[in-house]
């Protein structure tokens, strides 16, 4: 009977450990999850095209300012070609305009038929007035008269039309055709400045120093209008999207701290909210936790003050209030 005593009290003291570990112990604040997210950068031309080059590859870095594709610039260059043509053109008919119509030798002619018109008009203008005068004295008679004055009128009209003649070659073209020509000229050099910039969006560079997510394309393969080609990862553009119960939520507000944690990662990495969702949510399918799993809960976006390089994008994190 005395030995069966303290097996008895060693059961009962087992016992009640496993019920306090079972029942009693306390983990602590259940964790945030989350996962790490990235705000990639996708580069994609604006036209159709075959891809000539490809001058980055996954996992790699670069630049600013680097290359990172070009798709075949034939189509685009002559197109270039055409619009150059074209405002050469308009420039060629807009300077035509602004000239005198007529050559310098034939500018001359006309300058020439003036002075002999002018010439004639003197003559016939002197013998009007001598028979003027003989008529008066009945020495010629009215219908010498009437001549006289009929080859004077001739002359003037004669004249005029020389006048005329050399005003018309020296006339330049018309307002509103000039006007016409400038608009031309302006269109064509819109439509040129618009096509370079096309030129440069067919091998655009890299906007940013950043890591080369991922490529869509191989060279000789047809790249689709507005289709991403590359996909770039700058740095500085990492958060962590977690996911917090409504009890939490008045603490978490713009600007506030939080820790974050991963397997493998070291030390937390203190981050700082920048958007917290206004509306409840059920927590999504790729948060897996059994005691979290049936709760509303709120979005909320953090970066990371440091230590970005340490989160890669996909990878589940626990998020605990600093």
């Amino acid at each position: 009977m005395k030995r069966i005593l303290p097996l008895v009290v060693i059961g009962l003291a087992v016992l009640a450990g496993l019920i306090w570990f079972a029942f009693g112990r306390d983990d602590g604040p259940e964790p945030w999850l989350g996962y790490v997210e990235g705000e990639a950068i996708e580069v994609a031309a604006p036209v159709s095209g075959q891809l000539a080059s490809l001058n980055v590859q996954r996992g790699g870095q670069v630049a600013a300012g680097q290359a990172l594709f070009a798709l075949n610039p034939e189509t685009t260059a002559a197109e270039l070609r055409r619009l150059e043509a074209q405002l050469a053109t308009a420039r060629a008919q807009r300077d035509d305009l602004t000239k005198a119509r007529q050559r310098p030798a034939e500018l001359d002619i006309a300058r020439a038929q003036q002075a002999a018109a002018r010439a004639e008009v003197t003559r016939t203008a002197r013998d009007y007035q001598r028979i003027a005068t003989l008529a008066q004295r009945g020495f010629a008679t009215k219908v010498q008269l009437d001549a006289a004055r009929a080859a004077a009128e001739s002359a003037r009209a004669s004249l005029s039309q020389a006048q005329a003649s050399e005003a018309s070659g020296e006339l330049a073209g018309r307002t509103d055709q000039i006007a016409a020509a400038d608009a031309q000229i302006t269109a064509a050099e819109a439509a040129i400045a618009a096509q370079r910039r096309r030129g440069a969006e067919i091998a655009p560079a890299a906007p940013i120093a950043a890591l080369v997510e991922q490529t869509y394309f191989n060279p000789g393969e047809w790249v689709p209008a507005n289709t991403p080609v590359v996909r770039l990862l700058p740095p500085g553009r990492v958060k962590i999207r977690f996911y917090a119960p409504q009890a939490a939520i008045s603490a978490l507000k713009p600007g506030s701290k939080v820790r974050v944690g991963c397997d493998g990662c070291g030390d937390p990495v203190v981050a700082t909210v920048r958007y917290v969702a206004p509306q409840a949510e059920f927590t999504p399918p790729v948060i897996y936790s059994e005691r979290a799993r049936a709760k509303l809960v709120f979005l909320v976006e953090a970066y990371p003050d440091a230590g970005v390089e340490r989160l890669r994008p996909g990878l589940p994190v626990e998020v605990h209030p600093r």
